[in-house]
This record gives structure tokens, C-alpha cells and sequence, in this order.
């Protein structure tokens, strides 16, 4: 279930207005001086320039120190250098200890005001997003505790009068809608656990997202990042996962999730000219060791310009270079069962042996019964290959 929601100096961040204190405004995280002063924060984070976002967001806990919204946003950024590769935990622990501040701090506002629709706010979206983070690693038990969390807090602020804050509740009302309802339909295991939660309704859920997508501040991109993933699913609108797609990869260039999504929908969507600029920028980048551009990037980029080259172009060399990388990529993060690798492999291997290079589509046929497991098209072919390749040995012999 997907739901809402180092230290770096900050003697860059200069010639800001007067910020408000807090005793002279409803709610800081919609005061419109402070959401101008850490625009270009977030922006910089979705485009992974961490240290201009950190420095923003530094320099606004340097002014509220008590308040939750610093360690929020910080928490936050410590969240986009996880995605664009999962398995990797190595910001874990500044997530859990910034996203833990915030819901310190905010606990404090909301005990001395129930009312207060802020801290309600960030409670909701802190325990969300440790929610998530504890699924991605399958920590269950403390995902759902997280989760069952965020959403006591959140249907409180649902109870409450509209305020600047209402387009931003769109977004966990569109992500519990829509997933609560994907979840019962592609993780049955997980049924027993749903039966404390309401049921939900997809198309309302696609709406509100929709909805957050044009109006919310702190979500806007959030709720994009989920409409583009919906609409690329069965039974979405491959179209509007396009635009989204497009609109993000060139809003944040430097973003490689974003980057490497909209490298898929286009190939996904036989778009061949775009994809190749899209993928050959994302492969060099990889190949520079651009901040957030890694293996997990790198093996999109190779493995679709190898598609790109074969398919697109004809070319055997240039196709048979992306595929080796493709290879090299996922053996250096070790992510065997990624179909890319797989059927990287597969390509290989058909190109050599279509070139009688027997031995060398040996080897990549007898990785592929050694990874591919559950993908029977490619164990089929490699056991059939392998049999023959060994009847055709055995003659070599007799022949010698």
C-alpha cells in the first residue's frame, strides 16, 4: 500500500524577506512568504540537487527549530535519494531521524491544539511515508502500524472546516482510494490485512489525484509521481502517463527517477527517435557517475538502446554493446531477477548463435536457466539450446 506522504550549511541562502513568526500566522506551511522562500528548495530537491534543497531547508529550521515543517522537508529529501534505487539503505537511518523529528515536534503542536490542522498535516504525512519505506524493506508489521497511524491523523483533518491545506489532503484521499482498492486485486496475501481499512473507489481516487496534481503545493509532485505510475498500469492512459512523463523529465532534467520512467513509457509506446535522445542521455550520465545515476538507471538506458540499435535500426554491433552493458549493469548491483537482465541475455544469446558462436550463447543461455526463473519462454528456449549445443559437441567429437 503506497500513502501520502549530512547536515549542509546554508551561507548560500541569502537575501530572503522576513519571515513570519510563528505567533503572527494561522499556519506556517501555508503562509504565501514562506512557501515563495522554499519553492526553489523543493524544486532543487526533485531535480537532485540536494545541497541547494538541504541548505533551503536548513535555513528554514535555522528560523522555526520547534517547528515540524524543516524536518519534514528534510526527511523528505532524504526520501528522493532512495528511490531511483530501493534496495539501497544507506539514507535510511536520516529518513527515520528526520521523519521521527517531525513527528516530535508535531505531536507538541497537536497536544497543545487538536485543532491544529498543520501538525495533524505533517503527522499524517510523516507516518506515511515511514509507512511506506518499512514496506519497500517488508517490514510489515511496522508498515501497517505506520500506516494505521497516518490515517487516524488523517481522517481527523478530514473532519475539519476547508482550509489552504484542503487540496493537499486530494493527495491521501486519491492514494488510499485508488491503492487500497489495487492492493486487494494484486496482493491477495495482503488481504487479511485490509479488512481494517475502508474500502476505497480507483476512479475518485485517479480524480483527486488529478485535482492535487494542479492545485496542492507541497504534493503537486508527489501526486504526479503516483498519476504517471496509475496511468502506465493495466487499464490506464498510456497517453497521460506520457505527459506527465514528459512534463517531469523536463521540469527536474536531473531527476534519473523521473528520467528513466519516461524512458520506459516511450518504449513501451514503440516511440523509437525520442527514445533514443532520452536513453543516450540517461546512459552517459550513468557512464558519469551523475548524482543519482547509477546501475539501477544504467540497465533502462542499456537495455533500451540495445532495443533501440536491433530493432529500430538494424544494427548488430552497436545493439550487441547496449545488451553487454545491460548485462554488466545488474551483475554489478546484483540484481539477478530483473527481467531487463534476462532478457538482455536472451538477446545475446540469439545473436550469437545466429552467428555460430556456440560457446558464448552457451554462457548467456546458462545464465539465463540459472536467473529466469518463472519466465518459461526463455527456459524453454535456453534448455532447448543447451541440448542441442550438446549433441552438436558430442558430434564435434565424433567429426575429430
Amino acid at each position: 500500500m503506497i500513502f501520502l506522504l549530512s547536515l549542509t550549511n546554508c551561507k548560500e541562502v541569502n537575501a530572503q524577506a522576513r519571515l513570519p513568526k510563528l505567533d503572527e500566522v494561522d499556519m506556517l506551511m501555508t503562509n504565501l512568504t514562506v512557501q515563495l522562500e522554499i519553492t526553489s528548495g523543493i524544486d532543487a530537491m526533485y531535480n537532485f540537487e540536494f545541497k541547494i534543497a538541504e541548505g533551503q531547508f536548513h535555513w528554514l529550521r535555522s528560523h522555526y527549530p520547534k517547528h515540524p515543517l524543516p524536518y519534514f522537508l528534510l526527511g523528505l529529501s532524504e526520501w528522493w535519494k532512495i528511490v531511483p534505487n530501493i534496495e539501497n539503505n544507506t539514507h535510511d537511518d536520516t529518513f527515520f531521524a528526520y521523519m521521527d523529528s517531525a513527528i516530535y515536534y508535531a505531536e507538541q503542536m497537536y497536544k497543545e491544539d487538536k485543532k491544529n490542522q498543520e501538525a495533524l498535516f505533517i503527522l499524517a504525512g510523516t507516518w506515511a511515508f515511514e509507512g511506506r519505506l518499512h514496506g519497500e524493506r517488508h517490514h510489515w508489521t511496522k508498515a501497517t502500524f505506520s500506516v494505521r497511524k497516518a490515517l487516524s491523523y488523517f481522517d481527523k483533518l478530514k473532519e475539519m472546516p476547508q482550509t489552504d491545506l484542503t487540496p493537499e489532503l486530494l493527495y491521501g484521499d486519491g492514494l488510499y482510494n485508488y491503492y487500497v482498492e489495487w492492493i486487494k486485486d494484486n496482493y491477495k496475501m495482503l488481504r487479511p490485512v485490509l479488512w481494517m481499512f475502508d474500502s476505497g473507489d480507483k476512479e475518485l481516487g485517479i480524480e483527486q489525484l488529478e485535482t492535487c496534481g494542479k492545485e496542492a503545493f507541497y504534493t503537486r509532485i508527489e501526486a504526479m509521481y503516483y498519476l504517471m505510475k496509475v496511468h502506465s498500469s493495466n487499464g490506464g492512459k498510456m497517453i497521460r502517463a506520457l505527459q506527465i512523463a514528459d512534463y517531469l523529465h523536463n521540469k527536474y532534467p536531473n531527476n534519473p527517477y523521473f528520467h528513466r520512467y519516461y524512458a520506459r513509457l516511450l518504449y513501451y509506446s514503440g516511440r523509437y527517435p525520442l527514445l533514443f535522445t532520452v536513453c543516450k542521455s540517461l546512459y552517459d550520465r550513468v557512464e558519469e557517475r551523475q548524482t543519482g545515476y547509477e546501475e539501477m538507471s544504467g540497465r533502462y538506458a542499456a537495455f533500451f538502446l540495445g532495443s533501440y540499435y536491433r530493432d529500430y535500426l538494424g544494427d548488430r554491433e552497436s545493439a550487441e554493446f547496449y545488451f553487454k552493458k545491460a548485462v554488466e549493469y545488474v551483475e554489478e548491483i546484483k540484481d539477478f531477477g530483473s527481467g531487463y537482465y534476462h532478457y538482455s541475455l536472451a538477446a545475446l544469446a540469439r545473436d550469437a548463435k545466429k552467428q555460430k558462436e556456440y560457446e558464448k550463447a552457451e554462457e548467456y543461455y546458462s545464465k539465463i536457466q540459472l536467473y529466469a526463473v518463472g519466465r518459461k519462454d526463455l527456459l524453454t528456449e535456453a534448455k532447448a539450446f543447451r541440448k542441442e549445443n550438446k549433441k552438436r559437441k558430442k558430434q564435434d567429437r565424433k567429426n575429430k
